[in-house]
């Protein structure tokens, strides 16, 4: 399913750009290497650097940290439910979809798409 660009936003043309788009996204990977907050430390080092720069590196860095501010909420929550077994099967479901949304909305960055992350609260808007 082919995603739209936000509205008011037309396609990133400069290289830089996307270069920038693509980390706000791609950079929550690190929480796999750096534990306890390297998922939302990374993006939001990114979007902090770059978001005076462009609207689109704003856009691209809110949705990244919203992801990933829903993905520990309910990592969280699969932990707690470890205590009636059913975490076991949650956390690992939600590391694999992190994983698979955020190498798409890499993806979607570097074609000058702006990726809508699927089960995303949207706590900056």
């Amino acid at each position: 399913m082919q995603q739209e660009p936000a509205p008011g936003l037309p396609p990133t043309s400069s290289p830089s750009l996307r270069t920038w788009t693509v980390l706000c996204h791609a950079s929550a990977l690190l929480g796999f290497f750096v534990p306890l907050g390297g998922h939302i430390l990374a993006p939001l080092v990114v979007w902090l650097m770059k978001r005076a720069e462009s609207a689109e590196i704003d856009e691209h860095g809110k949705e990244a940290l919203n992801f990933q501010l829903s993905m520990l909420i309910y990592s969280i929550i699969a932990g707690v439910l470890m205590l009636v077994l059913i975490g076991f099967v949650l956390l690992p479901i939600l590391h694999v979809l992190n994983v698979v949304f955020v190498i798409l909305a890499s993806l979607r960055a570097s074609e000058g798409q702006l990726y809508r992350y699927p089960l995303t609260i949207r706590f900056l808007k």
